[in-house]
C-alpha cells in the first residue's frame, strides 16, 4: 500500500511547478490571507500614519479591508491605487485570478477565468485587464548583442469582415494577408544574465518607424543583428554595430550572427495567441505583447516562480485616503 498520505498531498519532487494549486491555496486560503500579504508588500516598514506623522500600530477594521491607527483613528486603506480598487469582488478571487494567469504558459482566456473563478464574464474580462495592466514592459535600455526582427499579427483577409479597415492592407511577406505590424529586440543573455526582449506595436515596417523604436531602446555601439529587410540599412550610421543574415537567399545563420531568439519569441508568441486566445484585435495587441513579453523576461523567476513575478507588479498607483 502505498505510504503517501492523501489527505496532506505534497509537490512531486519531479514536478517543475514552483507553486502548485494546494500550495497557493495553504497561502492565500482566504480574504484576510490575501489582505495580509498587500499590507507586507505594500507596507513593508510598517503603515505610516500622516496625522501622527510616523509608522504606527494600524489595527484590522471589522468587517472592512482597511486599518486604524490605535492613536488617533486614521484610516489606511491598503487596496486603494491597486488594481483591487473600488471592486466588489472578493480579494481571494482576485488573487486566485493572478495565480491562474501566473501559472500557465501561455495564459488563461477571460472565459476561462470566468469559468475558473465562477464570476460573469463582465467581472472575468475586468479582473483580466486589471491584472494584465500590471506587466507593461519596462522602459531600460538593451546592450550587448541585440536581435531584431519584424513580424505581423492577425487574420488571413479572406476571414475578416468586408468591411474591417485592415482587410486592404499588405505587409512583407504577407501577401494577400492583413496583418498588424510588430517589431521585437531581443537582447542576448551575456555574463550570467538572462537574455529579454521587446516587443511593440508598429505602424509599418520602414526605416521612418523601426529607426525610431532602435534608437529608443538600444545603447549605442551595441551589437545588432537582422535580416536583410531596408529598413535596418542605416544602422552602422547610426552608430550601432551591425551585421545581417540574407533570408531572400536562404540564409538563416552565419557564425553568430542570427535572428533565432526574436523568432524564436514570436513562434511562442503566435502559438500563444492563436491556442489560447484564437483572435486578438489590434486595439488591445500590446497588452498581449506586454504579457508574453513580462513571461519571457521573467522565466527564470525564483520563488513562486511566474506567480510570485505577476505578485511583484502589485503597487500603488495613487496615494492613499484618509
Amino acid at each position: 500500500m502505498s505510504k503517501v498520505n492523501r489527505n496532506e498531498p505534497k509537490r512531486s519532487k519531479a514536478s517543475e511547478s514552483r507553486c502548485t494549486r494546494f500550495e497557493w491555496d495553504a497561502i492565500f486560503p482566504d480574504d484576510a490571507a490575501c489582505l495580509d500579504y498587500l499590507v507586507r508588500k505594500l507596507y513593508p516598514e510598517g503603515i505610516y500614519c500622516p496625522k501622527c506623522a510616523k509608522v504606527t500600530k494600524h489595527h484590522r477594521e471589522a468587517g472592512r479591508p482597511s486599518f486604524e491607527c490605535q492613536y488617533c483613528g486614521h484610516h489606511e486603506h491598503p487596496m486603494v491605487g491597486t488594481i483591487f480598487q473600488d471592486s466588489a469582488t472578493s480579494l481571494k478571487l482576485w488573487f486566485d485570478a493572478i495565480y491562474l494567469m501566473g501559472s500557465t504558459r501561455t495564459g488563461i482566456s477571460a472565459k476561462q477565468l470566468e469559468r475558473e473563478l465562477g464570476v460573469t464574464y463582465k467581472t472575468a474580462w475586468r479582473m483580466f485587464n486589471k491584472v494584465r495592466s500590471m506587466l507593461a514592459q519596462d522602459d531600460g535600455f538593451l546592450s550587448g548583442t541585440v536581435e531584431m526582427d519584424e513580424a505581423y499579427i492577425g487574420p488571413n483577409a479572406k476571414w475578416m469582415h468586408k468591411n474591417d479597415p485592415r482587410r486592404g492592407l499588405r505587409g512583407r511577406g504577407v501577401a494577400g494577408k492583413s496583418k498588424t505590424p510588430v517589431f521585437g529586440m531581443a537582447q542576448r543573455s551575456a555574463s550570467g544574465n538572462t537574455g529579454r526582449v521587446v516587443a511593440v506595436v508598429v505602424d509599418g515596417v520602414s526605416e521612418a518607424h523601426l529607426g525610431p523604436q532602435v534608437r529608443k531602446r538600444v545603447l549605442p555601439e551595441s551589437t545588432v543583428y537582422t535580416d536583410d529587410w531596408g529598413a535596418y540599412d542605416r544602422l552602422n550610421r547610426q552608430g550601432f554595430q551591425h551585421s545581417r543574415v540574407s533570408h531572400t537567399q536562404g540564409v538563416y545563420v552565419s557564425g553568430d550572427v542570427h535572428t533565432n531568439t526574436i523568432e524564436g519569441f514570436w513562434a511562442t508568441l503566435k502559438g500563444g495567441l492563436r491556442g489560447t486566445y484564437h483572435g486578438v484585435s489590434t486595439t488591445h495587441l500590446q497588452s498581449y505583447l506586454d504579457e508574453y513579453v513580462f513571461r519571457y523576461n521573467n522565466r527564470e523567476a525564483t520563488g513562486l516562480g511566474m506567480v510570485g513575478a505577476f505578485l511583484d507588479r502589485i503597487v500603488v498607483k495613487a496615494p492613499p485616503s484618509e
